[in-house]
């Protein structure tokens, strides 16, 4: 039962940070597009190709 006077609080301390740096990704725009990196992958550019 002593243990859980430890417990509690270090699992809010740790869901708080989860929390805060959620949010900092919301802010600093990682959810911004998520379509544009999956499409990038697929598209060809010239300096790709080889030329015989």
């Amino acid at each position: 039962m002593n243990m859980l006077i430890y417990l509690i609080p270090i699992a809010l301390a740790m869901g708080g940070m989860g929390l805060l740096a959620f949010l900092w990704s919301l802010k600093s725009g990682q959810y911004d597009d998520l379509q544009g990196a999956a499409w990038r992958i697929l598209a060809e550019d010239e300096s790709d190709r080889r030329k015989p």
